[in-house]
């Protein structure tokens, strides 16, 4: 869907120096995504230049590996914008936890995302092996242990559809995350840092806001 009225852009290296802030500016990047009004933002040779003496995301995000969830181009950032994880189905663990913590109190970012999506294949495999369907073999194995608890949780609440499931297997991956780091917890706790979890539809590129600490 094209819109006729322009989506303001601001790269971030200059968004304000708060969670709000950097919240705000990926929400109108995802806009500009939904619009086809995409100002790809620090993408040129400048921007590559100044980025060999360091790095400096404004936020971290948590993504599912799908390749129909580019993360930089779904909000509309360039390059040294984001410090981006990625893993199947979002889930965690200790390596993941590590490069969060790292982002955070290393990298100063001011913002943590967690990002589920439409149509999730781990999500889906996890609700079918739980009805009496095929576990997978192998490590693949370890993807319906991780996300199991999520779709127990989302029926126990009366939530019994794919969408459900994907929105509470969000919940619960920032709740745990938010418990683990300790890192975290001071930081939202003093305004330095959001937290906010999200779903992506497929259907037409916009994010849809679930659970959020720090931010509105």
């Amino acid at each position: 869907m094209v819109s006729k009225y322009r989506i303001a852009v601001m790269p971030m290296k200059d968004v304000a120096q708060n969670p709000q802030a950097v919240w705000e500016a990926l929400q109108a990047g995802n806009k500009r995504f939904v619009h086809q009004q995409q100002e790809r933002p620090n993408q040129d040779i400048l921007r590559r230049t100044e980025l060999r003496a360091g790095q400096n995301p404004r936020a971290v995000v948590l993504s599912c590996s799908d390749s129909r969830v580019p993360v930089e181009l779904i909000f509309d950032v360039g390059l040294g914008d984001l410090f981006v994880v990625r893993t199947a189905g979002e889930i965690l663990d200790p390596a993941v936890l590590a490069s969060i913590e790292y982002a955070i109190k290393s990298l100063g970012v001011e913002l943590v995302v967690v990002m589920g999506h439409e149509s999730c294949g781990a999500v889906a495999a996890t609700a079918e092996a739980l009805d009496g369907g095929k576990i997978p073999n192998g490590l693949e194995r370890i993807l319906i242990e991780k996300v199991a608890p999520s779709i127990l949780e989302a029926r126990a609440r009366g939530r019994n559809d794919r969408p459900g499931y994907e929105r509470q297997h969000v919940i619960e991956i920032v709740i745990q995350i938010k418990h683990r780091l300790s890192a975290l917890q001071e930081r939202i706790a003093d305004g330095r840092v959001g937290i906010v979890g999200l779903r992506y539809l497929l259907s037409d590129g916009s994010t849809e806001q679930v659970i959020a600490d720090g931010v509105e």
